[in-house]
């Protein structure tokens, strides 16, 4: 079995940022690509932005230039830096991770962008 734990969410003023993390834990666990997803409401959930094991990166284009994925492989978590934030980006953000053991999705974190 492997948990996944998200934080970072919150209330945020448009322009402004914030940095959202998963941490992934679990017994004999190799962690491949992690992920970002997102899922606004009424909508069906999106890609925001992966990462590989190696540190290969890709965005959606909604983001590209704002947002940016990173990971530390020693703790099994990944970041979502995410900046010059606008109303379009509140969403309930999700990680998604590809394990030796599986893949999982975390419980999700709201970020909301409004004045």
């Amino acid at each position: 079995q492997v948990q996944l734990v998200e934080s970072g969410g919150g209330l945020v003023q448009p322009g402004g940022s914030l940095r959202l993390s998963c941490a992934a834990s679990g017994r004999r666990l190799s962690i491949y690509a992690m992920n970002w997803y997102r899922q606004a409401p009424g909508k069906q959930r999106e890609f925001v932005a992966t990462i590989t094991s190696g540190g290969g990166t890709n965005y959606a284009d909604s983001v590209k230039g704002r947002f940016t994925i990173s990971r530390d492989n020693t703790e099994n978590t990944v970041y979502l830096q995410m900046n010059s934030l606008k109303p379009e980006d509140t969403a309930v953000y999700y990680c998604w991770v590809s394990s030796s053991r599986g893949d999982y999705w975390g419980q999700g974190t709201q970020v909301t962008v409004s004045s």
